[in-house]
């Protein structure tokens, strides 16, 4: 017997981090402009309940990262799951799309599952990097996994599940960058410091990272800081973490077109996203990552791969330097650029190598592929257009 096309076109998506709210957000579009009928509740961020019909919960003002943190925000997960069990049991929604943000979204497609709502899966968690058999769990709780990464479909098929690559989604959102990069002959440097997207990350990097800065200054002494940082993030949670480099003020950014981001000559950043964020846009960077003891010791244990940034992992070599824990010191951060900011050929050469990567990550429109699959395969139609 052929399975129950959905009378309703609530459809419940939920995204936890700052990418996962940008590329919820964008899907969101996607799905409305290919069937303006659906209604979308979602838990996000600001991104998403800016295009979403129903907006549950703020996720990304509480996000956590790691293998302990999410552990001592174990009674709110709790509360978030009743709530989004509530509202399961009463609007049963046609689907459910979990976005990245495997912690709390394995257990939301448990209880999807347990009330036979269909779920898919768009941006896959890590599982490459750790925990592999989260894929055999993941295959098992969804009908489709929409993934952005070419090698991650055989990962998935291997477990059994209905996989597509769709591309990766920061290829509509990244600009065009300038055609020519001149590097500033009065070695007025713009530098980017990117310390993380949640608290725990801005708090473990912020100070570091501006420290790092202020040792730069010490070789170039006209170069000018940039914070980027999110919505949620206020100025002082900022400023507090960085103390005064003379008369030296960082200029504190958000931003969603990346315009000003572009224009950098070098990026301090925390591993995620961000890096690959900034190989887009050609924009030579040091990755640091920098987390609790238990669980750096956890993580030595269970990371099956060399590299932390997405930008080594896609090119399987070391294309930019990665400072891990211990290595994250203002010297070793400093070090590692003026070490480029000195030699112009070795800038221009990792800017050129950067651009490189583009390629290998698909065309663009990977949310209305994901939302033309979803819809497709959601609210399934007759070649004559009636609903079967």
């Amino acid at each position: 017997m052929s399975e129950i096309v959905p009378t309703t076109k609530n459809i419940l998506i939920v995204a936890g981090d700052a990418s996962g709210d940008l590329h919820g957000a964008n899907l969101i579009k996607a799905l409305k402009d290919l069937d303006p009928e659906v209604n979308i509740a979602a838990l996000g961020g600001p991104k998403i309940q800016n295009v979403c019909d129903r907006f549950i919960y703020n996720l990304t003002s509480v996000g956590t990262n790691g293998f302990i943190e999410p552990f001592f925000k174990l009674m709110l997960w709790v509360r978030i799951i009743n709530v989004v069990r509530k509202y399961m049991e009463e609007k049963r929604p046609a689907c459910m799309i979990a976005i990245d943000f495997y912690g709390l979204n394995h257990q939301l497609l448990g209880l999807a599952q347990h009330r036979k709502i269909p779920a898919y899966y768009y941006i896959s968690p890590q599982v490459w990097a750790s925990r592999p058999q989260r894929a055999h769990h993941l295959a098992r709780l969804v009908k489709h996994m929409l993934v952005i990464f070419p090698f991650e479909t055989k990962i998935y098929k291997e477990e059994g599940a209905e996989c597509t690559f769709v591309g990766h989604p920061l290829l509509d959102v990244i600009p065009q960058i300038p055609k020519e990069y001149k590097p500033p002959l009065d070695k007025s440097w713009k530098i980017g410091l990117l310390p993380g997207s949640r608290p725990n990350e801005i708090k473990k990097h912020m100070s570091v990272f501006w420290q790092a800065f202020k040792k730069i200054l010490k070789t170039y002494p006209k170069s000018q800081p940039y914070i980027f940082t999110t919505e949620n993030t206020s100025d002082k949670f900022i400023t507090d973490l960085c103390k005064p480099a003379g008369n030296i003020k960082p200029q504190i950014i958000r931003e969603n077109d990346y315009e000003i981001r572009k224009n950098m000559d070098f990026v301090i950043t925390c591993s995620g996203t961000a890096t690959l964020e900034n190989a887009l846009l050609e924009l030579p960077m040091t990755v640091v990552y920098k987390m609790s003891a238990i669980t750096y010791q956890i993580a030595k244990r269970v990371i099956n791969i060399p590299y932390i940034s997405l930008v080594n992992i896609i090119a399987d070599k070391n294309l930019v330097t990665e400072l891990i824990q211990h290595q994250v010191t203002p010297a070793n951060i400093a070090n590692s650029a003026i070490e480029l900011l000195q030699n112009t050929s070795n800038l221009l050469q990792m800017r050129e190598n950067l651009g490189k990567l583009k390629k290998s990550l698909g065309t663009a429109g990977a949310a209305k592929k994901a939302a033309g699959i979803i819809l497709k395969s959601v609210f399934r139609e007759r070649p004559n257009g009636e609903n079967e």
